[in-house]
């Protein structure tokens, strides 16, 4: 089955929108401590979190944790060279973080996620992608919570070398920061602020660590 067909595709951004998200960030800038924002604008949150990594030289954290005042550096575990050491990793992307955010992972016990761009062939946009799934078993019993995201500056991040797949240029999103990292704002974010719930996928984590390690680069594994 053709890569794209497994993935969610981005809805497009309201322009009309882009005044009150300027307003809005312009309320983070120069505080010497982080804000909580209180986002009281009509467009969804992700849309104004997608517009700030399109825009602004921040990258995006989603966490449970509502109380971060500093991000250390921790040792990750990827399949993934570059998602497989010890960073701060943060995403340029509004959606992506938002998984992190609210899926309850004392419910899940493994969590099969990925956000791409890729790039249309004028070269003036680029059409982002992703996946998303958890236990399959947890899914039945609503495996969410309350989130948070986080807004840090980008100036330590370095981000992910594209990928090769089925002949496409895929885009990385993913960041990583080998310093700790002070956010500049939090937003606190809601299951139903995440766009994609209902598309969520369901796993067998036993079936999804045998295939990903006879086939490293077969992701999302589904066959």
């Amino acid at each position: 089955m053709p890569l794209l067909d497994y993935f969610l595709k981005r809805p497009p951004l309201q322009h009309d929108d882009m005044f009150h998200f300027e307003r809005l960030y312009s309320s983070i800038l120069g505080r010497e401590k982080p804000i909580e924002l209180d986002y009281e604008l009509s467009a969804p949150k992700w849309m104004f979190l997608c517009y700030l990594c399109e825009t602004k030289n921040v990258v995006l954290h989603g966490s449970a944790n509502p109380s971060i005042l500093e991000f250390e550096p921790r040792q990750s575990n990827d399949v993934n060279e570059f998602g497989n050491r010890r960073a701060v990793y943060a995403a340029s992307d509004g959606i992506w973080p938002m998984y992190f955010a609210i899926v309850n992972r004392e419910r899940i016990s493994l969590l099969l996620n990925s956000c791409f761009g890729i790039r249309q062939e004028n070269g003036a946009a680029t059409d982002y992608y992703y996946y998303f799934s958890v236990d399959q078993d947890a899914l039945l019993h609503d495996p969410w919570r309350n989130g948070t995201i986080y807004i840090l500056p980008r100036d330590t991040f370095e981000q992910q070398e594209p990928l090769q797949r089925q002949g496409m240029r895929l885009d990385s999103t993913q960041w990583a920061s080998p310093i700790a990292v002070k956010p500049l704002a939090k937003l606190v974010v809601t299951p139903d602020d995440f766009p994609f719930k209902q598309q969520m996928n369901g796993h067998d984590p036993q079936l999804i660590a045998e295939r990903s390690r006879r086939n490293p680069e077969g992701f999302p594994w589904r066959d």
